[in-house]
């Protein structure tokens, strides 16, 4: 079955289209959570950034950039959220990858908080956690 996205590239559905080339597509998220809210999708469908090829990976966040900036000139936010969601625990609901740009202003309803674990840990889990993510580098 193909993915809400996939639909909008084959344009079987309309989207608000704001920056295409041959690897990506850029459309306004019809959820529009705050003004100028963007996805940037590649063309290619991967599910998750686990599976995406790196040079196209590299290529979506060149594409994110130029258009973070074009917000930026267009709606002059206060600052701006670049989001992925990598698994359904993570919030991901369309299961081809896609970066969403959001740009923030002073006052809107956008609440992203982070649980803050430093106080239950020691140096010693800090360098454990450390090593395991650069021994898995190689």
């Amino acid at each position: 079955m193909k993915s809400i996205f996939t639909r909008i590239i084959e344009r079987e559905i309309p989207a608000y289209i704001v920056y295409e080339d041959e690897k990506v597509i850029a459309f306004l998220d019809i959820s529009q959570a705050t003004k100028g809210h963007t996805l940037v999708v590649p063309k290619e469908a991967y599910p998750n950034l686990f599976e995406m090829p790196e040079e196209l990976a590299s290529h979506v966040m060149n594409v994110s950039i130029k258009l973070a900036k074009a917000i930026k000139k267009a709606f002059n936010p206060l600052g701006l959220n670049l989001l992925n969601n990598n698994g359904e625990i993570a919030g991901q609901s369309v299961f081809h990858f896609h970066m969403h740009l959001i740009p923030r202003y002073e006052n809107n309803d956008i609440h992203i908080r982070f649980t803050n674990h430093m106080d239950e840990l020691n140096q010693e889990e800090y360098k454990k956690r450390a090593e395991q993510i650069t021994s898995a580098l190689s």
